[in-house]
């Protein structure tokens, strides 16, 4: 049984969900996980059940629990992060799903960019949602939906749609929401709100035909959202306050403890994902995306945020089509088989190549190759490829703000291997940071309920991320590190405008 108030962090993410519950100290006493599969009605549609999200959050929240060996009732407080761009809708009479959610991954709505790029306003999107909303975007999906789902437009009709995203979802199907709302960051993803000047862009909503009294109002990130249900192994159920809700990326940052300006984290997931905290005032860029990082009552706070196209998507290709390595752990070991990747140089632009080329006609391309080139030259080349595109990443957004960013947090599944790390420190020419703790989504999400709850006043009470912290230092040399950069360069420029 707790002797303190223990809080919940849940992360609702697009493989699976994962919830913690930890103490005040910031120890996790109960961890859990679930797969969450996604179904794939056509080629190119990527969907997932809404109640196998809801069955998966009520069974990854119940094992947490019960690993911490508590009541439901010493849970003092709930945060909820999700995954962005993948979108709820359900009826506010009878709170059942309207249709599928459709994920980021889904293609469906390529026409329709195309379409969108025309518009007399089109040039204003980036400036006013703070990112270009591509087929990934929750703003073209629920415009798809308008016009090829009748039930969605009935709804819509009558007045009863809802529109959100898991995390809204999610407490009307396990809780009960206090009105329909979601955070600034989450309402920012669904690709419809000017976040500038912080309300839906009205000519943007007419223009994709989605309805304004369907979507959630936006919210600081602590704010009493409603409760969620919580049932312990005794079988003992309490209304757990949800008093945050953030997105993804933005708990990872906060979960990393990223919270003055130029501190950055590195997440290694289905694509790579780099996020850096830049402060209260929201710059303007023209490569990189301006979100909200998070609201803790005295105003917004604002993150750059890029990403490189594949990751763990590549991982997966190398295993299963180019039959490299029966087990991803075994990517490791091959890539640690050679002293370097011997000339040979992977461009992974298996879907374009983003920040800052923004070249989405780029193609896969493996260069260098000889008669004596392995599978072991292959993988570290991969491998090196993630230093490339986090030093393209990051040196665009030195240049744009002045930022100077001496060191970076790693997480997601590639972060587990030393060799990965150390050729990203190798590469980037600062130390790359590994916590002992992964799980950072989660912990920024139960972090940020505690805050709500008062179980910590301030980011100056907040626990230190438990260690050990493993720090990977540079030991190639400058004039290495620049060569190797401009090779990568040079067969970027092969690979680009493929199409």
């Amino acid at each position: 049984m707790a002797t303190s108030p223990l809080v919940l962090g849940i992360d609702q993410g697009t493989s699976g969900t994962r919830a913690v519950v930890m103490n005040a100290d910031g120890a996790v006493l109960g961890y859990a996980y679930r797969p969450l599969a996604r179904i794939y009605p056509q080629p190119g549609w990527v969907e997932q059940d809404p109640w196998a999200v809801v069955s998966g959050v009520a069974e990854v929240v119940g094992e947490a629990v019960a690993l911490a060996g508590c009541r439901s009732a010493d849970i003092a407080a709930c945060g909820i992060a999700c995954q962005r761009n993948t979108d709820f809708v359900w009826d506010a009479v009878t709170g059942r799903p309207l249709a599928n959610a459709i994920t980021w991954q889904d293609l469906r709505t390529l026409p329709l960019v195309a379409e969108l790029d025309g518009w007399e306003r089109a040039a204003e999107r980036r400036y006013r949602l703070g990112y270009y909303p591509g087929p990934y975007s929750s703003a073209l999906h629920l415009a798809w939906r308008m016009a090829n789902e009748p039930a969605v437009a009935a709804a819509a009709q009558a007045g009863t749609l809802r529109i959100g995203l898991s995390a809204a979802w999610l407490l009307t199907a396990l809780g009960r929401p206090v009105g329909h709302c979601m955070d600034y960051s989450l309402v920012q993803a669904l690709g419809l709100y000017d976040f500038r000047s912080r309300r839906y862009w009205p000519e943007w909503l007419d223009r994709l035909g989605v309805p304004a009294d369907a979507l959630p109002s936006a919210q600081p990130t602590l704010h009493p959202f409603g409760t969620l249900r919580v049932v312990d192994r005794l079988g003992q159920a309490a209304d757990v306050p949800v008093l945050a809700t953030i997105g993804d990326q933005q708990a990872a940052l906060f979960g990393y403890g990223c919270h003055r300006p130029g501190e950055a984290e590195c997440t290694h997931g289905t694509a790579t994902f780099v996020d850096v905290f830049v402060g209260d005032q929201p710059p303007e860029q023209a490569l990189i995306n301006v979100y909200f990082a998070w609201d803790l009552g005295h105003g917004p706070t604002y993150c750059l945020e890029a990403d490189a196209t594949v990751t763990g998507a590549a991982v997966r290709w190398m295993r299963e089509s180019l039959r490299l390595f029966d087990h991803d752990q075994e990517l490791d070991q091959l890539a640690a088989s050679v002293a370097d990747a011997g000339g040979v140089v992977f461009v992974p632009a298996f879907t374009g190549l983003n920040v800052p080329y923004n070249d989405h006609s780029a193609r896969g391309t493996i260069l260098g190759l000889t008669l004596g080139s392995t599978r072991g030259h292959i993988a570290r080349a991969f491998l090196e490829a993630l230093g490339f595109q986090v030093r393209a990443i990051l040196e665009t957004i030195q240049a744009e703000t002045g930022l100077h960013i001496d060191h970076l947090y790693l997480g997601g599944g590639l972060s587990a291997s030393d060799m990965a790390c150390q050729i990203q420190a190798d590469l980037l020419g600062i130390p790359t940071v590994r916590p002992a703790v992964t799980e950072t989504t989660a912990r920024g999400a139960a972090l940020l309920a505690g805050l709500g709850a008062g179980l910590w006043r301030g980011l100056e009470d907040l626990p230190p991320l438990p260690g050990p912290l493993k720090v990977f230092e540079p030991r190639l040399s400058p004039e290495a590190r620049d060569a190797a950069y401009a090779r990568w360069q040079r067969a970027v420029e092969r690979a680009r405008r493929w199409d």
